[in-house]
Parts: structure tokens; C-alpha cells; sequence
């Protein structure tokens, strides 16, 4: 039998993921962490090179994740990596995490605009403070965003899920 901690469920809760079985945030869980370890790693990458297009292509990902229903990245697993492993599809985003993607889209443009500019100090203060926020999702669940709009809209509730 699968059992997930009281801490994991409440920060997958948290990005929007309601009534997830154990089995289910066992068997995906981990892959929810996905999408951010890609951005993590392409916004790591791209501030130390200082790559204003590497962050500049990230811009319009990140904007599809706050609008379509599974971020761009999810797509590598939802139809690919999940029927190797015969795993379940990732629930749809909902409005946590759809703020998130939001939030990451507006830091990637003040990032790629600082170096751009020539704000290489502040380029660097955005891209490292960028990549942690991305890692904090991908190392343990929590994502700064969604926390945020939990505070400020309230935390997801079974009916504001969209099960479609």
C-alpha cells in the first residue's frame, strides 16, 4: 500500500492537485517535479551564460503553462515517458500553478530585459533567485508561487478543480 506524508499531499494540494489518491501522488509525484527541473536547469544555465535568447525562448513556455491545461514540458511525459512506464497521466494545472508559470514568465522577462540592458548584477540577482525559486518545486514539492496565491486568493478547495 502507498501512503504519502501529511506534508507531501498538502504541498501537491497547495499547487492545485486535489483529490489525489496516495497511489496516484506516488505514482506521479514525482513527475509533477518535472517541468520545474527543466526550467530550474534551462534558467541556471542561461543566467550563467548570461543568454538573454536562451531566457527569451523560455518567455512563451512559461506563458503556455499559465494558460494551457499541462505545462509545454508536461507534454514530454504525458506522451511519452508515462506509456514507457505505464503510468498515469499528470492532472490538469489548476490556478496555483497556472499563477506560478505567470509569475515565472514576468521574472524570466525582467531577467532577459536586465541583461539585455546591461544590469549584469541584476540580471544575475534575478536568473539565481529565479533558478532557486524554480528548484525549491523540484527538490521538495513546495512551490513559492502557489503559497502565495493560497494567501492571497485561498487555498484550492475540490470544487475549483477542473475535472475535465
Amino acid at each position: 500500500m502507498n501512503t504519502v506524508s501529511t506534508t507531501t499531499r498538502k504541498r501537491i494540494e497547495a499547487q492545485g492537485y486535489l483529490g489525489l489518491s496516495d497511489a496516484s501522488i506516488s505514482e506521479i509525484g514525482l513527475w509533477l517535479r518535472f517541468s520545474p527541473a527543466i526550467c530550474t536547469v534551462w534558467i541556471a544555465i542561461a543566467t550563467y551564460y548570461e543568454s538573454v535568447t536562451a531566457l527569451v525562448i523560455l518567455v512563451p513556455l512559461s506563458a503556455l503553462g499559465a494558460i494551457l491545461p499541462w505545462h509545454p514540458f508536461d507534454a514530454i511525459y504525458n506522451y511519452g515517458i508515462r506509456h514507457l512506464l505505464g503510468t498515469e497521466l499528470l492532472p490538469r494545472s489548476q490556478a496555483p500553478r497556472k499563477f506560478a508559470c505567470m509569475v515565472a514568465t514576468v521574472w524570466l522577462i525582467a531577467t532577459s530585459l536586465a541583461f539585455y540592458s546591461g544590469a549584469t548584477v541584476l540580471g544575475y540577482a534575478l536568473g539565481v533567485s529565479l533558478a532557486v525559486a524554480a528548484a525549491v518545486p523540484t527538490l521538495t514539492d513546495f512551490c513559492i508561487p502557489s503559497f502565495f496565491y493560497g494567501l492571497m486568493f485561498g487555498k484550492p478547495k475540490a470544487r475549483d478543480v477542473d475535472n475535465a
